[in-house]
């Protein structure tokens, strides 16, 4: 059965909790010697940000199983908006079902609604598993990522 996508309003971000800390053990692994914030803390980030929008997939029982972080901003070469997918995970033992290209749709559906040019996201060289995915449905681009750390524990 295809999970349930929604959108998760900011009352609910608490619900990320566990699937927080799920994907702050796997980003220590990817990105090693980062701090990586409590989930607690992470969830009430994301429920304080004023811009962040989080899409929430659930089981059937409706158990949160993935989530996808995403903001809408301004594209000004083309003079529309676009949408940026900050962050995207799924549990472990729902991996390989779908979960993640559901997400991906419902965000791609999210931006044709709102007239987005396009949707684009970044993934640390680290994440096979995830790059394989982006690389089967989307289109690798030729920008370059760069980042000035201002606080050298939050590595990325």
């Amino acid at each position: 059965m295809p999970p349930r996508i929604h959108p998760l309003p900011r009352d609910q971000r608490h619900r990320l909790a566990p699937l927080l800390a799920l994907y702050a053990a796997e980003m220590r692994g990817v990105l090693a010697g980062a701090a990586i914030a409590t989930p607690e803390d992470q969830a009430a980030l994301l429920a304080a940000h004023p811009a962040a929008e989080v899409l929430l997939a659930e089981d059937a029982a409706g158990a949160p199983i993935g989530f996808a972080i995403l903001f809408d901003l301004p594209e000004i070469v083309f003079a529309r908006r676009c949408g940026n997918l900050d962050d995207l995970f799924v549990h472990p033992g729902h991996r390989g079902r779908g979960v993640a290209r559901a997400l991906i749709d419902a965000a791609l559906a999210e931006g044709r609604a709102r007239g987005w040019s396009h949707l684009r996201w970044i993934v640390p060289e680290g994440d096979a598993a995830a790059i394989a995915l982006y690389e089967r449905i989307a289109s690798r681009t030729d920008w370059r990522s760069y980042v000035i750390r201002l606080d050298p524990g939050a590595s990325l």
